[in-house]
């Protein structure tokens, strides 16, 4: 049921107008670009996997991917995966409920489960991989996340072609983007100043993209 649908204009920078409807499912804001028939949908979907209530509270499901079915026919799909703060509620996996799950086991999980219905689905077409010539970087002093590895690990497995655009090392050289003490929320890791690392985010996305 669509709760909501609007219809906007966008102005680029050189001042042409572009017509945009926004749509909004359940969980799913959809930006349909009229002019060209594109259609980005976003999933506002925290875990990417399923949290479902039962006789004791709520429990994130580690294997399940309901909402999959809402966007595996698109014709590219950009997954932004991340492992941050704390999960508070408990976690199932193959019928065993685990109360306090150590958060990278959790997200290697849940990755595992990701790759495993990419390579199980035949309609999605490959997420575009393109060559680049190597640039040099500085070199991030401190530990790597540990998830790091296990996404990494879990996508040798996937048989489709899967682009990684990984900008770990880019985010830890600027720490200090972080609103910190000047945000309006409370201080986390997961919040960044504009301008600032998003817009170089976006940049590298454009360039992978187009």
């Amino acid at each position: 049921m669509v709760v909501d649908a609007m219809h906007h204009p966008l102005i680029d920078a050189k001042g042409k107008l572009y017509a945009v409807n926004i749509s909004l499912v359940k969980d799913m804001t959809t930006y349909t670009f009229t002019d060209y028939n594109v259609k980005v949908t976003y999933h506002h979907n925290l875990y990417l996997v399923e949290i479902v209530k039962q006789r004791f509270g709520r429990v994130l499901k580690l294997d399940v991917l309901r909402a999959s079915k809402l966007w595996l026919d698109v014709t590219t799909s950009y997954l932004t995966l991340g492992i941050g703060g704390t999960v508070d509620e408990p976690a199932n996996h193959r019928s065993h409920i685990y109360k306090d799950m150590d958060r990278v086991v959790a997200f290697g999980k849940v990755v595992v489960t990701w790759v495993a219905l990419i390579g199980e689905n035949q309609r999605q077409n490959p997420t575009p991989d393109r060559k680049s010539s190597l640039l040099l970087a500085s070199t991030y002093p401190g530990v790597l996340p540990p998830a790091l590895a296990v996404l990494k690990s879990s996508l040798k497995t996937i048989k489709k072609p899967v682009t990684l655009l990984d900008i770990t090392n880019l985010s830890l050289l600027w720490k200090d983007g972080h609103p910190s003490d000047y945000g309006l929320g409370a201080v986390d890791c997961n919040h960044w100043c504009l301008v600032g690392v998003p817009d170089t985010w976006n940049v590298l996305l454009y360039n992978l993209m187009f």
